[in-house]
């Protein structure tokens, strides 16, 4: 039976092998710290934290995520360790709430390594804190027990460290923050949230168990620690209980943001293919149905079958619900191999531990036996996972045909009959995203529009393997050319006159990549080149940043200047930070900071190896950009689970004129409508 603690209250823990979930409803840091009998923290090396996020026994999150798995093994911990403290705190800088008085009250769950909840707190009646200590586990007696303990810090996580006996707590909190500051920079960001009901619901006749509605049995506990060289939030030491696909009747309500998950499988009756915690807007309508499926076989995918007030909607959310299943059917598969490779090494190591098996034929049978079991676990997490792509890799089959211009990739034949649209998309996808388990199931990236970020082509030759491997002329020329696609997509899903694109390139020498755009006609002005060019660009952005801000700010937009251009604005940068003197950077970086919230956006193609004479000043620079390559490279992260995903840029099928044309038709919806 679950204890649902309040302040103060402790419970005895039954295991000393664990899992700690965090569910915050916003992105937060998860850590812990370890204490002496007195409760007292060492030093650095009794902190996990996303810097450093494996202590013996201990393993916490490398990011800030609205969802944390912590494994303990408190058999584990160093000599002397008798008090594990789980603590919370807001991320700074990122752009959210700055006090936990604002956000859902966080919920954290002791569980065991089956998944049974052993103990639960909600970490509620926190106002001005932006840090908090949800929950201790303390050793009494020789048992372990956890305490409830909820005590917030307004002064943040230094004041919280400081406060368990820390030494120079400030500095630590400050590298602390710093390193979610890194992990947020490569992290795709999911969708905002809408309402709580879940969004993936397909109808099927059909037998409810072609998904995995579990996870694969432990034959016996305990289970061991993650390896230590995985690395991501949901590298812990049990197959991941939240399955791609749990079975619920369309009208259950979805669980309340911050409680714990209470989705289970049900008997027969539509499937609903929603995560727990998926939050999207039900539509005024039901999204269509699947066809029939045939006894005992998986339901028929469709495109469209998410909620939503449009087709493009719909479309959009089921991309993002792919994305989400990906990911966490693959660390299911991960959590379970690392499972069985520890459960190997501990049943080696008690069997060795005993000299009489050390030779002769008992040892060796006692090998056998031990990877025996871990083949077996393991191909029975492969078959979990085998099918679990198959039924992604059949939906994407099916959503790939269906999508609109904006979400399609440059061979679709939509951008052959494509006409500018009268109304922006939901989002533009500006590449595909896949895992190494299964390196043809692609999953679309998209992100909204209007942009929330700017994007930042990275022409650097150390960017990844495959950029050091190519020459650095033709690197650059690529980047060039990938920001000049991304350019072409913008124009082409804005209505006419709606969106503008200015080109700086100091030293001129994207002459031939900029040729498709400068040709059509569609840029606000010839590619600015030289100090002169550089600084007029810059000037002219900032002053519409400065006189936008101004105007909403006064509430006076009537008062802008009738010459201003109050549509979206992007500016594509080439070379940095060739022909750019520090005024010019300092405008690019206030353009970066300040523009996105008032319709300026940047695209950059940059090699930062050759802005490092700037050295850190340029760091917040780099961070607030999305980072883009011109070919395939293992840098984002996804926002649930942390893997690294390959991102592979788009690309124009040989011989195809599709650019041309696309950028031929933004030209003549622009003179139909008179701009």
């Amino acid at each position: 039976m679950t204890a649902e603690l309040v302040r103060g209250q402790n419970h005895t823990l039954p295991q000393t092998r664990l899992e700690i979930r965090v569910s915050a409803g916003t992105p937060v840091v998860a850590g812990a710290t370890l204490g002496d009998e007195r409760g007292t923290v060492r030093g650095v090396e009794w902190i996990a934290h996303p810097g450093s996020p494996q202590l013996p026994g201990l393993e916490v999150s490398q990011q800030a995520a609205a969802d944390h798995r912590l494994a303990v093994d408190l058999e584990a911990l160093p000599a002397g360790a008798h008090r594990v403290t789980v603590l919370l705190a807001l991320p700074v800088g990122a752009g959210g709430p700055v006090r936990f008085g604002a956000v859902p009250a966080p919920f954290v769950a002791v569980t065991g390594l089956d998944g049974t909840e052993i103990a639960t707190f909600t970490l509620t009646d926190l106002d001005a804190e932006s840090a908090v200590s949800a929950l201790e586990l303390y050793r009494r007696q020789d048992a372990w027990k956890v305490r409830a303990v909820g005590q917030g810090y307004a002064g943040g996580l230094a004041e919280m460290l400081a406060d368990q006996g820390v030494t120079d707590a400030a500095a630590l909190a400050g590298s602390i923050q710093e390193a979610v500051t890194r992990g947020l920079a490569r992290s795709v960001a999911p969708p905002p949230p809408r309402t709580p009901e879940a969004d993936r619901v397909r109808h099927a006749t059909g037998s409810a168990d072609h998904r995995p509605t579990a996870p694969l049995p432990a034959p016996e506990p305990p289970e061991p620690l993650a390896d230590p060289a995985t690395t991501g939030p949901a590298h812990t030491t049990q197959p991941h209980t939240a399955q791609p696909h749990t079975t619920q009747p369309h009208t259950a309500p979805g669980p309340a943001a911050g409680g714990p998950s209470a989705a289970g499988p049900s008997t027969g009756g539509p499937i609903n293919y929603a995560h727990p915690r998926r939050q999207h807007a039900a539509p005024p309508s039901p999204p269509p149905a699947a066809p029939p499926a045939q006894p005992g076989q998986p339901a028929q995918p469709v495109a469209g079958d998410a909620t939503g007030w449009s087709m493009d909607e719909r479309l959009y959310n089921q991309i993002w619900g792919m994305f989400e299943d990906l990911a966490r059917a693959v660390a299911a598969y991960r959590s379970a191999v690392d499972f069985a490779e520890s459960r190997m090494d501990q049943e080696l190591d008690r069997a060795l531990s005993d000299p009489r098996n050390r030779i002769g034929g008992a040892g060796d049978r006692a090998r056998e036996a031990a990877r025996a079991k871990r083949d077996e676990l393991a191909s029975r997490a492969r078959e979990a996972l085998d099918r679990d792509l198959a039924q992604l890799a059949a939906e994407a089959a099916v959503v790939e045909p269906a999508l609109p211009a904006a979400y399609a990739g440059w061979g679709n034949p939509v951008w052959h009959a494509h006409r500018i649209p009268m109304e922006i998309p939901m989002a533009l996808r500006i590449g595909d995203l896949h895992l190494p388990e299964r390196t043809d199931l692609r999953i679309p990236l998209l992100v909204r529009l209007p942009l929330e970020r700017g994007m930042w082509v990275d022409s650097g030759r150390t960017a990844s393997e495959a950029a050091a491997l190519m020459d650095t002329d033709r690197l650059r020329r690529l980047a060039m050319e990938t920001a000049v696609a991304h350019a072409a997509r913008l124009l082409a899903v804005y209505p006419p006159g709606e969106f503008a694109v200015h080109v700086i390139d100091p030293a001129g020498s994207a002459a031939g990549p900029l040729a498709p755009l400068v040709e059509a006609g569609v840029l606000a002005g010839p590619p600015a080149a030289g100090p002169g060019g550089v600084a007029s660009v810059l000037a002219h952005l900032t002053r519409r940043v400065d006189l936008v801000q101004m105007a909403v700010r006064a509430r006076a937009a009537d008062s802008l200047p009738p010459d201003l251009d109050t549509g979206e604005q992007l500016l594509v940068v080439n070379d940095f930070p060739h022909g750019f003197d520090d005024r010019a950077v300092t405008q690019l970086r206030y353009l970066a900071d300040e523009g996105p919230a008032v319709g300026v956006h940047l695209l950059m193609v940059a090699d930062r190896e050759e802005a490092s004479a700037y050295g850190p000043v340029l760091d917040p620079l780099w961070r607030s950009l999305l980072r883009i390559t011109p070919v395939a490279d293992s840098h984002l992260a996804d926002p649930w689970v942390g893997h690294a995903w390959t991102y592979e840029p788009l690309t124009i099928p040989p011989g195809s004129r599709v650019l041309e044309q696309v950028l031929a038709a933004v030209a003549a919806a622009r003179r139909a409508a008179g701009r």
